[in-house]
């Protein structure tokens, strides 16, 4: 099992562009905990399991944007946040790429509120909003098609106060660089 070095595959970012998303960053003992839980799985060959540092719950994916664009970007995407616990208890495989997930059976209305949000400042910024419905969830692993859970997960719970806007680093060596933290946002965009 290999740790995933950034996000799922679509066009990398060039020299003019950034890959960026927005998240829900889990703190210390939310981290381990969901590293715990990956550890709880039964893995088969060639699964990727995503490394501890780089576990999120992602609440939009934006994609390509001009380096030129980056401040505008990230000032746009401040918006209000209440405060809201949220619990990961519900593991699953999902099917097309097999990506194993523990996903939120129930969304706070804060969070709701915060994705709900963060699509309008998208839209206002001329920038893509995904038209599925938000599903909240971390990935733990990807090529995990065969990959047993346990029969009860623990759900790890983590109280939201912030969100960041990420970039995809690409190529050898990359990951992930918070281009803004929107810690305690409830305190005003």
């Amino acid at each position: 099992m290999r740790p995933v070095s950034a996000g799922p595959g679509s066009p990398a970012a060039s020299p003019d562009t950034r890959r960026l998303f927005l998240a829900l960053w889990p703190g210390v003992a939310a981290r381990r905990a969901l590293a715990t839980q990956a550890g709880a799985w039964a893995w088969p060959a060639g699964a990727r399991l995503v490394e501890p540092a780089r576990l999120h719950a992602t609440l939009h994916f934006i994609g390509p944007v001009p380096t030129a664009r980056l401040d505008e970007v990230a000032a746009g995407l401040a918006v209000p946040l209440e405060p809201a616990w949220v619990a990961f208890n519900r593991a699953d495989v999902w099917p097309g790429p097999a990506v194993a997930v523990l996903e939120a059976e129930q969304v706070p209305t804060a969070l709701d509120a915060l994705h709900q949000r963060l699509a309008q400042a998208l839209r206002g910024l001329g920038l893509p909003v995904e038209p599925r419905p938000w599903r909240a969830h971390v990935t733990l692993a990807r090529h995990a098609r065969g990959a047993v859970a346990p029969a009860a997960p623990t759900p790890v719970r983590w109280r939201v106060s912030g969100y960041r806007l990420v970039e995809s680093v690409p190529g050898p060596g990359g990951g992930y660089r918070t281009v803004r933290d929107y810690r305690n946002a409830a305190a005003g965009a």
